[in-house]
């Protein structure tokens, strides 16, 4: 039988929301024993669309199921001593505990965890709250849409005139989740030194999206502004486009992409056309390139220019509704979608993506109903760590060493990760093809001034890294990268799955180099496959997915995000890839090639919509800025020039409170208003007064007055709003340092604090210039001497300046 990387550990969790859920079930879906404590009566995620008879009319979350396969559920009452006593004769037991309790909540509960940490020393916690345990936005009413507005990733989105675009739920909850899962992980694979207390903060989790637009805004001085519905970052072709059947998902970037579109849709003329050359001339041209390009397009199907776009390495994607996502072989072919049952119900949903080729995930399966377990009827269990961790012990991963392949975005955001968390990260470029992140324009100043040291986004990703450089094209390069694989614990690329084959570097050869390697490697949908050879930006990794077709209003085009959200969640897929290898590394002393799909990491966004297409057989309407649940929602307009505000009203007593902000006694009194289903007929009127105050406050002040009456509301910020952000100053989320080429600069901390600290891990060093460690970890681990190294830089092998005859390559966010 398969043994599971996460066998043998005990997680309890407490509390609710899908964040929590998520984490859990990273844990359950790998072997963990996964216990769930839910109030009398279930946890009330439970009642929350879509959903299914379980048995007798009963009827259960479709989602809620999802989030809890694999899982034990324990009723208990929380503010009775009988249960907690039970809860903590549980806890004495356990290895971890996830808590999603609120903060003022958890310090005064007889649950604590400055108790739990006196009573347990060896019991690992990781809190998951909205904001972390500090600053001043800890308590405040929140949602997915108010946090995501405060993360800067609402006011890019939607008409140049506004209102900004409210994505559906799930993208926070399931970043969050994944984000508290890695640290959790890495404290149990270190847990030698000690049982380790994290506390998360959602937001801040978030952040790693929206850090790129961060970075282009602090190096301009200003922030993009929004550039209307159906179009994606600064360059076009980009977005969606009606094709004969289905919608095509087109991001252009580079020249040779832009020449390589015009004659896949039969205008090889246009390509070439001086007034369309360069990124700013179609962004600035892009309605009249819009009224050429639809027409050709109109052609063929989706799905035919996708496929012929393949061997011409267009950044191409069929933008699939939930049925067709569903019906995609691509995905079938890797079990990326599996059977969830609850009580007599069953219905499909994805499996996560984490393909460890000698320890799958459990491909879904079975959730309990609430309260399904008695505490008596569970096994005994010796818990891993006998005692806390203390500030003298390492970080979890000191001692693991990872050679960094990668480039762009996804794959440094993975190791970023491990070397936030004590891992030796040692990248690889060369000096003929540096990482594409540090920039691609080669005109003489990228070489002359060394631009390629100065790009912001490359410091974000690459801190704490040591980086050499290394030419595998060469005999002597190649020879040297593996030797140095000999001694390493994992290795781990993103480029497009023909590229480390054709430099002999397949897994199957790396794991010929060091069978205890834990091989990862990250292609848009995989290493096989009818599409593995799909080269993939961001952005299109969104569409494939069809998360586009979820968002927005309906009769507008599948909305996109404006942020390339695939980049950074591929890469803490890829993080949370790695621990799990690094566990079943421990535990058998095998390595393992983890082949992940990209595009699979971003099923779980569209996880609900799936689950509704998979119980009724379609999806309901796209709703624009409104909620399934809470009325009245959206962005409105406030005092000043494209100035705007997210609210949320959660229950009716929220909604008293909005009209009491409002002044509008009228409202609150009028019973046609007083429940949830009475709003929802009369929204428009409820939109109309909300916006008629809006427009008379400023977004600060709105969200103050709001937040202090306890509705959720939050201002719509911009990237570049973020340096300044209270909330973020008071934590300690931006740190001030220095690096050669770049000078004092900010750069964003993890998104979780350990014990109970107010401030983050220091950042150890910043970003490696080009080739800076080489003598360093060439004499250090491969013992050369000093007239081996100079030879190697005289032959052009190794070096600390990026070559002028090779323009760096533009590799795309999945290759």
């Amino acid at each position: 039988m398969q043994q599971f990387p996460l066998a043998g550990i005990r997680v309890i969790e407490i509390g609710c929301g899908d964040a929590l859920g998520y984490c859990g079930k990273l844990f359950a879906d790998f072997g963990a024993e996964v216990i769930k404590i839910e109030p009398p009566g279930g946890d009330p995620a439970r009642r929350i669309a879509p959903l299914v008879d379980a048995g007798g009319g009963h009827l259960e979350s479709g989602t809620f199921a999802w989030l809890n396969t694999n899982k034990q559920s324990i009723t208990a009452d929380l503010n009775t001593a009988a249960d907690v006593a039970k809860i903590r004769a549980l806890l004495s037991t356990a290895d971890l505990l996830l808590d999603a309790r609120p903060p003022a909540e958890l310090q005064a509960s007889p649950l604590s965890h400055q108790d739990l940490r006196r009573a347990e020393p060896g019991l690992a916690i990781t809190a998951l709250s909205w904001f972390g345990e500090h600053g001043p936005y800890r308590d405040y009413a929140m949602t997915e849409s108010v946090c995501r507005s405060l993360a800067g990733l609402v006011k890019l989105v939607g008409p140049v005139e506004g209102p900004p675009v409210l994505p559906r739920d799930g993208q926070i909850a399931m970043t969050g989740g994944l984000t508290a899962f890695i640290p959790s992980l890495a404290g149990l694979y270190g847990h030698t030194t000690g049982a380790r207390r994290f506390s998360v903060s959602l937001h801040a989790a978030f952040l790693h999206i929206t850090e790129f637009d961060t970075g282009l805004a602090l190096e301009a001085g200003f922030t993009r502004p929004r550039p209307g519905l159906n179009r994606f970052g600064r360059g076009y072709p980009s977005g969606n486009f009606m094709t004969r059947h289905g919608w095509l998902g087109v991001t252009v970037v580079t020249p040779a992409q832009w020449v390589g579109f015009c004659k896949l849709i039969g205008l090889p003329e246009l390509g070439h056309d001086a007034r369309y050359n360069t990124t700013i001339d179609r962004f600035t041209r892009a309605e009249e390139l819009r009224d050429i390009i639809t027409p050709a397009l109109m052609q063929r199907t989706a799905l035919e220019w996708f496929e012929r776009g393949i061997p011409l390495r267009l950044t191409l994607a069929v933008v699939p509704d939930m049925g067709e996502l569903l019906a995609q072989e691509v995905h079938r072919g890797r079990g990326a979608f599996a059977p969830v049952s609850i009580g007599t119900a069953s219905f499909e949903a994805p499996v996560l993506p984490q393909h460890l080729t000698r320890a799958l995930p459990k491909p879904n399966g079975r959730a309990p109903l609430a309260g399904d377990t008695a505490v008596e009827t569970l096994p005994p269990h010796t818990r891993l760590a006998d005692r806390a961790a203390t500030k003298t012990d390492p970080l979890p991963l000191d001692g693991l060493r990872i050679i960094d392949l990668t480039m762009g975005w996804a794959g440094p955001t993975a190791t970023r990760q491990m070397a936030d968390l004590g891992a030796d990260v040692i990248k690889v470029e060369s000096c003929q093809y540096p990482d594409w992140f540090r920039g691609t324009d080669t005109r003489p100043p990228y070489h002359e001034e060394r631009l390629y040291e100065k790009t912001y986004w490359f410091q974000f990703n690459n801190r704490n890294k040591r980086g050499i450089t290394l030419d595998l094209t060469s005999e002597k390069g190649l020879a040297l990268l593996k030797r140095l694989l000999t001694d390493a614990d994992a290795v781990i690329d993103n480029y497009a799955a023909d590229v480390m084959p054709r430099l002999g570097l397949d897994a199957k050869t790396l794991l010929a180099i060091n069978p205890r390697l834990v091989v990862v490697t990250m292609p848009a949908f995989g290493m096989s496959g009818m599409w593995n050879g799909a080269r993939a930006y961001g952005s299109t990794l969104e569409q494939a997915s069809g998360l586009p077709s979820v968002n927005g209003r309906e009769g507008d085009p599948p909305t996109m995000l404006h942020a390339a959200l695939a980049d950074p969640l591929g890469g803490l897929n890829g993080a949370a890839a790695l621990l799990l290898g690094f566990m079943h590394q421990k535990a058998t002393g095998e390595g393992q090639h983890i082949d992940l799909s990209q595009v699979q990491c971003m099923l779980p966004l569209v996880a609900p919509f799936v689950i509704e297409q998979s119980i009724t057989g379609t999806t309901g309407p796209r709703l624009g800025n409104r909620h399934p649940d809470h009325v009245p929602h959206g962005c409105f307009p406030c005092l000043g020039i494209d100035q705007w505000i997210t609210i949320a009203v959660r229950s009716d007593w929220e909604w008293r409170a909005l009209c009491k902000a409002m002044r509008r006694t009228d409202l609150a009194d009028d019973p046609a208003l007083a429940t949830s289903a009475g709003r929802r007929a009369q929204e428009d009127r409820i939109e109309a007064a909300v916006q008629n105050w809006t427009a008379t406050v400023r977004p600060d002040v709105a969200m103050v007055t709001l937040q202090a009456a306890g509705v959720a509301a939050g201002i719509a910020r911009l990237p570049g709003d973020l340096a300044a952000d209270p909330h973020l100053v008071a934590v300690g989320h931006w740190q001030s340092v220095d690096r050669a080429f770049v000078g004092p600069h900010l750069e964003p901390s993890v998104a979780y604090r350990e014990d109970f600290a107010a401030l983050p891990y220091a950042i150890r060093s910043t970003a490696p210039t080009l080739g800076q460690h080489n003598s360093e970890v060439l004499s250090e681990l491969l013992g050369l001497g000093n007239e081996e190294i100079a030879a190697l830089e005289r032959s052009g092998v190794i070096g600390t300046v990026a070559t002028s005859k090779t323009a760096p390559a533009s590799k795309s966010a999945a290759e």
